[in-house]
Protein backbone atom coordinates (compact mmCIF):
# COMPACT_ATOMS: atom_id res chain seq x y z
CA UNK A 1 0.00 0.00 0.00
CA UNK A 2 1.51 3.60 -1.11
CA UNK A 3 2.33 5.80 1.86
CA UNK A 4 -0.58 8.42 2.05
CA UNK A 5 0.98 10.81 4.32
CA UNK A 6 1.93 14.42 3.24
CA UNK A 7 5.19 15.00 2.38
CA UNK A 8 7.36 17.37 5.05
CA UNK A 9 7.03 21.25 4.03
CA UNK A 10 10.44 22.67 3.66
CA UNK A 11 10.89 25.23 6.25
CA UNK A 12 10.46 29.01 5.60
CA UNK A 13 13.13 31.26 6.38
CA UNK A 14 12.18 34.12 8.87
CA UNK A 15 12.73 37.57 7.36
CA UNK A 16 12.47 41.30 9.08
CA UNK A 17 14.23 41.74 12.88
CA UNK A 18 12.96 38.09 13.55
CA UNK A 19 15.28 36.53 11.04
CA UNK A 20 18.11 35.09 12.82
CA UNK A 21 21.03 33.37 10.71
CA UNK A 22 21.57 29.92 9.92
CA UNK A 23 23.99 27.96 12.07
CA UNK A 24 27.38 27.59 10.49
CA UNK A 25 26.30 31.24 8.64
CA UNK A 26 27.65 34.39 9.08
CA UNK A 27 25.19 37.08 9.24
CA UNK A 28 25.79 39.91 7.39
CA UNK A 29 26.79 43.20 8.85
CA UNK A 30 24.30 45.59 9.44
CA UNK A 31 24.34 49.30 8.13
CA UNK A 32 26.51 51.54 10.28
CA UNK A 33 24.81 54.93 11.86
CA UNK A 34 24.22 57.40 8.76
CA UNK A 35 24.27 54.45 5.91
CA UNK A 36 20.83 54.24 4.40
CA UNK A 37 21.48 51.37 1.82
CA UNK A 38 24.91 49.30 0.47
CA UNK A 39 27.65 50.82 -0.40
CA UNK A 40 27.59 51.72 -4.19
CA UNK A 41 29.45 49.74 -6.42
CA UNK A 42 32.99 50.52 -7.82
CA UNK A 43 33.15 52.74 -10.97
CA UNK A 44 29.89 54.37 -9.88
CA UNK A 45 29.34 58.02 -10.12
CA UNK A 46 26.30 59.68 -8.43
CA UNK A 47 24.80 62.50 -10.78
CA UNK A 48 23.36 64.38 -7.26
CA UNK A 49 26.00 66.76 -6.40
CA UNK A 50 27.06 66.61 -3.13
CA UNK A 51 25.92 69.50 -0.52
CA UNK A 52 28.37 72.35 0.62
CA UNK A 53 28.98 73.01 4.21
CA UNK A 54 26.16 76.06 3.97
CA UNK A 55 23.96 73.84 2.72
CA UNK A 56 24.15 71.29 4.89
CA UNK A 57 23.90 73.96 7.62
CA UNK A 58 20.45 75.21 6.52
CA UNK A 59 19.28 71.44 5.64
CA UNK A 60 17.09 70.92 8.46
CA UNK A 61 15.21 74.62 8.15
CA UNK A 62 15.14 74.05 4.23
CA UNK A 63 11.03 72.62 4.43
CA UNK A 64 9.90 75.81 6.09
CA UNK A 65 10.91 77.66 3.10
CA UNK A 66 7.40 77.43 1.36
CA UNK A 67 6.19 78.95 5.07
CA UNK A 68 8.47 82.20 5.00
CA UNK A 69 7.85 82.74 1.51
CA UNK A 70 4.32 83.32 2.17
CA UNK A 71 4.09 85.09 5.31
CA UNK A 72 4.37 88.34 3.93
CA UNK A 73 2.43 88.03 1.07
CA UNK A 74 -0.99 90.08 1.32
CA UNK A 75 -3.99 87.43 1.71
CA UNK A 76 -6.35 86.68 -0.70
CA UNK A 77 -9.96 86.17 0.35
CA UNK A 78 -12.90 85.55 -1.91
CA UNK A 79 -15.82 87.77 -1.08
CA UNK A 80 -18.61 84.96 -2.07
CA UNK A 81 -21.18 85.32 -1.86
CA UNK A 82 -20.89 89.19 -2.80
CA UNK A 83 -18.44 88.32 -5.53
CA UNK A 84 -18.46 84.72 -7.34
CA UNK A 85 -15.96 83.40 -8.66
CA UNK A 86 -16.44 81.35 -11.47
CA UNK A 87 -15.22 77.62 -11.51
CA UNK A 88 -13.21 75.87 -13.97
CA UNK A 89 -14.33 74.56 -17.38
CA UNK A 90 -14.19 71.02 -16.25
CA UNK A 91 -15.85 71.29 -12.52
CA UNK A 92 -18.25 68.29 -11.86
CA UNK A 93 -21.97 70.46 -10.56
CA UNK A 94 -25.09 70.02 -11.28
CA UNK A 95 -26.04 67.31 -13.94
CA UNK A 96 -28.26 68.66 -17.53
CA UNK A 97 -30.07 66.24 -20.07
CA UNK A 98 -29.33 67.31 -23.03
CA UNK A 99 -31.72 67.44 -26.51
CA UNK A 100 -30.54 67.57 -29.92
CA UNK A 101 -31.02 70.54 -32.49
CA UNK A 102 -34.23 69.86 -33.10
CA UNK A 103 -35.76 69.93 -29.83
CA UNK A 104 -35.75 66.34 -29.11
CA UNK A 105 -34.40 64.60 -25.89
CA UNK A 106 -30.85 62.48 -26.26
CA UNK A 107 -32.20 60.34 -23.13
CA UNK A 108 -32.46 56.91 -24.35
CA UNK A 109 -33.79 55.13 -21.00
CA UNK A 110 -30.59 52.53 -21.11
CA UNK A 111 -30.29 53.73 -17.33
CA UNK A 112 -26.49 52.64 -17.42
CA UNK A 113 -25.93 55.88 -15.85
CA UNK A 114 -28.30 54.39 -12.80
CA UNK A 115 -25.98 51.26 -12.97
CA UNK A 116 -22.37 53.12 -12.95
CA UNK A 117 -23.49 55.38 -9.75
CA UNK A 118 -21.58 53.99 -7.09
CA UNK A 119 -24.23 56.06 -4.25
CA UNK A 120 -26.75 54.59 -6.22
CA UNK A 121 -28.19 58.36 -6.64
CA UNK A 122 -29.73 57.99 -10.18
CA UNK A 123 -33.18 56.07 -10.61
CA UNK A 124 -34.17 55.89 -14.15
CA UNK A 125 -37.26 54.55 -15.98
CA UNK A 126 -37.46 53.85 -20.01
CA UNK A 127 -40.69 53.80 -21.72
CA UNK A 128 -41.78 52.94 -25.59
CA UNK A 129 -41.86 55.96 -28.15
CA UNK A 130 -45.05 56.55 -30.11
CA UNK A 131 -46.19 58.36 -33.36
CA UNK A 132 -47.75 60.66 -31.14
CA UNK A 133 -45.67 61.15 -28.21
CA UNK A 134 -41.90 60.89 -29.86
CA UNK A 135 -39.70 62.05 -27.12
CA UNK A 136 -36.64 60.92 -28.06
CA UNK A 137 -35.02 59.06 -31.56
CA UNK A 138 -35.47 55.54 -32.15
CA UNK A 139 -37.64 53.58 -29.57
CA UNK A 140 -36.94 54.20 -26.00
CA UNK A 141 -36.77 57.42 -23.93
CA UNK A 142 -36.29 58.13 -20.61
CA UNK A 143 -39.97 58.51 -18.87
CA UNK A 144 -38.87 59.27 -14.96
CA UNK A 145 -35.41 60.57 -14.33
CA UNK A 146 -34.49 61.45 -10.57
CA UNK A 147 -30.77 61.97 -9.12
CA UNK A 148 -30.64 62.37 -5.15
CA UNK A 149 -28.09 65.08 -4.68
CA UNK A 150 -27.85 64.33 -1.22
CA UNK A 151 -26.34 60.90 -2.19
CA UNK A 152 -24.53 62.37 -5.65
CA UNK A 153 -20.99 62.49 -4.88
CA UNK A 154 -19.96 64.35 -7.84
CA UNK A 155 -17.82 61.48 -9.68
CA UNK A 156 -18.49 61.90 -13.06
CA UNK A 157 -19.01 57.95 -13.99
CA UNK A 158 -22.52 58.44 -14.86
CA UNK A 159 -21.18 60.51 -17.82
CA UNK A 160 -19.13 58.68 -18.90
CA UNK A 161 -21.30 55.26 -19.56
CA UNK A 162 -23.48 57.52 -21.30
CA UNK A 163 -23.97 56.37 -24.64
CA UNK A 164 -25.47 59.35 -26.42
CA UNK A 165 -23.91 62.11 -24.20
CA UNK A 166 -27.52 62.69 -22.83
CA UNK A 167 -26.30 63.45 -19.34
CA UNK A 168 -23.01 65.81 -18.37
CA UNK A 169 -22.89 68.12 -15.43
CA UNK A 170 -22.76 72.02 -15.59
CA UNK A 171 -20.58 74.49 -13.70
CA UNK A 172 -23.07 75.15 -11.08
CA UNK A 173 -22.50 74.28 -7.34
CA UNK A 174 -25.12 76.42 -5.89
CA UNK A 175 -27.48 73.27 -4.56
CA UNK A 176 -29.63 73.97 -1.87
CA UNK A 177 -32.96 73.04 -0.62
CA UNK A 178 -35.20 73.26 2.74
CA UNK A 179 -36.41 69.59 2.65
CA UNK A 180 -34.75 66.11 2.15
CA UNK A 181 -36.95 65.50 -0.92
CA UNK A 182 -36.57 68.73 -2.36
CA UNK A 183 -32.82 67.79 -3.36
CA UNK A 184 -34.56 64.78 -5.15
CA UNK A 185 -34.02 66.37 -8.81
CA UNK A 186 -36.93 65.01 -11.18
CA UNK A 187 -36.59 64.81 -15.29
CA UNK A 188 -38.23 68.44 -15.72
CA UNK A 189 -35.95 70.07 -13.39
CA UNK A 190 -33.06 68.12 -15.00
CA UNK A 191 -33.60 69.03 -18.93
CA UNK A 192 -31.49 71.45 -21.07
CA UNK A 193 -33.29 74.54 -21.88
CA UNK A 194 -34.48 74.91 -25.53
CA UNK A 195 -32.57 77.00 -28.05
CA UNK A 196 -33.21 79.10 -30.65
CA UNK A 197 -34.33 76.28 -33.83
CA UNK A 198 -35.96 73.88 -31.23
CA UNK A 199 -39.23 72.66 -30.96
CA UNK A 200 -40.68 71.42 -27.53
CA UNK A 201 -40.78 67.61 -27.71
CA UNK A 202 -43.00 65.45 -28.09
CA UNK A 203 -42.78 65.62 -32.10
CA UNK A 204 -41.70 63.13 -35.01
CA UNK A 205 -38.15 62.37 -35.76
CA UNK A 206 -36.63 64.99 -39.32
CA UNK A 207 -37.80 62.98 -42.11
CA UNK A 208 -35.96 59.86 -43.71
CA UNK A 209 -33.74 59.87 -40.87
CA UNK A 210 -32.82 57.43 -37.98
CA UNK A 211 -31.36 57.60 -34.91
CA UNK A 212 -27.93 56.59 -35.89
CA UNK A 213 -27.86 60.05 -38.08
CA UNK A 214 -28.77 61.87 -34.71
CA UNK A 215 -26.14 60.10 -32.92
CA UNK A 216 -23.82 61.27 -35.57
CA UNK A 217 -24.98 64.86 -35.22
CA UNK A 218 -26.55 64.97 -38.38
CA UNK A 219 -29.33 66.76 -37.60
CA UNK A 220 -28.79 70.83 -37.45
CA UNK A 221 -32.45 72.00 -36.46
CA UNK A 222 -36.58 71.73 -36.56
CA UNK A 223 -37.62 71.21 -40.32
CA UNK A 224 -40.74 72.71 -41.66
CA UNK A 225 -42.64 69.03 -41.34
CA UNK A 226 -41.68 68.95 -37.86
CA UNK A 227 -43.04 72.78 -37.44
CA UNK A 228 -46.39 71.45 -39.06
CA UNK A 229 -46.88 68.82 -37.22
CA UNK A 230 -46.41 70.77 -33.84
CA UNK A 231 -48.73 73.09 -35.24
CA UNK A 232 -51.36 70.85 -35.71
CA UNK A 233 -51.22 68.78 -32.78
CA UNK A 234 -49.95 71.87 -30.10
CA UNK A 235 -50.99 74.99 -32.65
CA UNK A 236 -50.69 77.12 -28.68
CA UNK A 237 -46.64 75.50 -28.43
CA UNK A 238 -44.86 79.06 -27.29
CA UNK A 239 -41.56 77.16 -29.59
CA UNK A 240 -43.27 77.65 -32.80
CA UNK A 241 -42.94 80.50 -35.22
CA UNK A 242 -44.89 83.43 -33.92
CA UNK A 243 -45.40 82.00 -30.20
CA UNK A 244 -44.68 82.83 -26.87
CA UNK A 245 -40.66 82.26 -27.55
CA UNK A 246 -38.29 80.70 -25.57
CA UNK A 247 -38.61 82.17 -22.15
CA UNK A 248 -42.32 80.80 -22.08
CA UNK A 249 -41.26 77.66 -23.20
CA UNK A 250 -38.15 76.94 -20.59
CA UNK A 251 -39.66 77.26 -17.62
CA UNK A 252 -37.84 75.27 -14.12
CA UNK A 253 -39.46 72.34 -12.57
CA UNK A 254 -41.09 72.88 -9.55
CA UNK A 255 -37.61 71.37 -7.23
CA UNK A 256 -35.32 73.77 -8.98
CA UNK A 257 -37.83 76.53 -9.37
CA UNK A 258 -37.50 76.41 -5.32
CA UNK A 259 -33.82 75.77 -4.91
CA UNK A 260 -33.00 78.37 -7.25
CA UNK A 261 -35.24 80.49 -5.03
CA UNK A 262 -33.50 79.04 -2.17
CA UNK A 263 -30.27 80.19 -3.24
CA UNK A 264 -31.36 83.68 -4.55
CA UNK A 265 -32.67 84.34 -1.08
CA UNK A 266 -29.43 83.05 1.00
CA UNK A 267 -27.40 84.83 -1.44
CA UNK A 268 -29.17 88.26 -1.00
CA UNK A 269 -28.91 87.72 2.77
CA UNK A 270 -25.13 87.14 2.46
CA UNK A 271 -24.51 90.09 0.59
CA UNK A 272 -22.99 92.41 2.10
Amino acid sequence: MADQRKPARKPVRPTGRSAQPEPGKAAAPRPRGGEVAAAEPEGYTSLIEPRGPVSELLAPVGGFGVTLANMFRPTVTEQYPSEKVPPKPRYHGRHQLNRYADGLEKCIGCELCAWACPADAIYVEGADNTPDNQRSPGERYGSVYQINYLRCIFCGLCIEACPTRALTMTNEYELAGPTRAGMIWEKDDLLAPLRTGMLQAPHPMVEGTTDTDYYRGEVTGATPAQVAWVAEHRPDDPTLPGGAGLDAANKPGPTAAVMAATVAAATKQGTR
